[in-house]
């Protein structure tokens, strides 16, 4: 049978010290179950009596206390086998156990500890012991469940920052798709010769862009950008860049020169360049700079004029396939006002390819942390010499991550592969 002594100050709000003040004391003999529950009243614990394992387990299913002090030697069910069941019941927080002996050998209370006791009482029980040890208890209590608490916020904030993290991956995939639309074509046939170009980030959004843009006077503009840094600001940055590129709004293209008839023609690279470090300096409120390399190519005689802004050198492979890197490099766009910028001019023949690359390329590290180079690279385009077009670029990713050991690479990689087949 079961008896509930409630103390007074139990109708009172509920408080965290209320919450950890509920006591089961389970003996069947009701003599040491009442001497006990008077005590604790007294100290204003709410106490439920027990008078066995079996009873006290049918209690605890419906209301779980916070302390037990059980006696060990019992009819039926003993203390120790009611606390071995009791610790499998599930519970939200943890129950402090005390068992009642007599027991003083060592082996005894280490059976106890076993079973999942946490202290002992010696009957006949001191009433001063008996507050010392269940004050105690009471400590470890609330320590437990300030710190349960603590994990709770700790899970509910990681669920959290998980769902943000979701909500934010699906934004960067959807921004991943939308850097690549910038990119419009990835291949593009001219009666002059075949266009192929590649855009490969290191995460979901980089800073690298490659594009092209046909002009009114028959020349071919190409263009390579790599901002500075990785991830939103710079893919935002590249987007902005595109725009000033366009090949599909050449009023908006700053590359190109209206004439009085109408039509759009090529400007000199190194004045358009000149151009977009204005531009980044005085109207863009950005950190970011970028390198560049923008060439016209003359689809009617071969000729390249080039300008490099601190992007790697325009590299040809000759029909022969010997391989030529040109430029002295330049200086990057968007650090500082009044740079001058310079262009050359490279000659391809019938046969001959350019190869305008980011350098995430050459700057590639194997396992070992040493960069492919440039003599990494020229070795590397002479092995794919037969490869054309877009192939070729789908190659030169395979070789990168042969050398690197991983196909997940540090630094957006791009580039543009265009082979000249002589004018129409």
């Amino acid at each position: 049978m079961a008896h509930r002594h409630l103390n007074p100050a139990a109708t009172d709000p509920i408080t965290e010290r209320d919450t950890l003040r509920r006591v089961l004391i389970v003996d069947d003999s009701r003599l040491q179950r009442r001497i006990l529950s008077k005590s604790l009243t007294k100290l204003g614990y709410d106490v439920t009596e027990a008078a066995s394992g079996e009873d006290a387990l049918e209690l605890c299913a419906t209301d779980m206390p916070d302390l037990v002090i059980s006696d060990w030697m019992m009819p039926g069910m003993s203390g120790i086998d009611f606390c071995r069941v009791f610790r499998e019941l599930p519970q939200e927080g943890y129950a402090y156990f005390i068992l009642l002996t007599s027991k003083s050998e060592k082996a005894e209370v280490a059976r106890g500890l076993d079973s999942g006791a946490d202290d002992f009482l010696t009957k006949p029980v001191d009433s001063s012991e008996l507050r010392a040890r269940i004050s105690a208890g009471e400590r470890i209590l609330r320590m437990q469940r300030e710190l349960s608490a603590k994990n709770r916020l700790i899970s509910d904030t990681l669920a959290e920052l998980q769902r943000v993290h979701d909500l934010l991956d699906k934004d960067l995939l959807e921004a991943k798709k939308l850097q690549q639309s910038l990119m419009r074509e990835r291949q593009r046939s001219f009666p002059e010769g075949e266009l192929a170009l590649m855009l490969r980030s290191s995460g979901h959004v980089g800073g690298d862009l490659v594009g092209f843009f046909p002009t009114n006077d028959g020349q071919l503009g190409l263009f390579a950008i790599d901002v500075s840094g990785h991830g939103i600001s710079s893919a935002l940055m590249t987007a902005r860049l595109a725009g000033y590129l366009s090949a599909t709004a050449p009023d908006q293209n700053i590359a190109l020169a209206l004439q009085p008839d109408g039509s759009y023609h090529a400007r000199s690279p190194h004045e358009v360049i000149a151009t977009l470090n204005d531009l980044v300096l005085n109207e863009m409120e950005t950190e970011h700079y970028f390198t560049l390399l923008l060439a016209f190519v003359d689809m009617a005689t071969g000729k390249v004029t080039i300008s490099q802004a601190g992007h790697p050198h325009p590299l040809i492979q000759r029909v022969d396939g010997s391989i030529d890197q040109f430029g002295s490099g330049g200086f990057p766009v968007g650090l500082m006002e009044g740079v001058t910028f310079t262009q050359f001019d490279l000659m391809l023949a019938p046969g001959d390819r350019i190869l305008l690359l980011s350098d995430g390329v050459t700057e590639c590290p194997d396992k070992a942390g040493d960069m492919l180079g440039e003599e990494g690279l020229e070795a590397v385009i002479a092995r794919l010499k037969g490869v054309r077009g877009s192939a070729f670029l789908e190659a030169l990713i395979w070789e990168l991550s042969s050398f690197a050991g991983t196909d997940e690479f540090p630094d957006d990689v791009s580039g543009i592969l265009f082979e000249y087949a002589g004018p129409a």
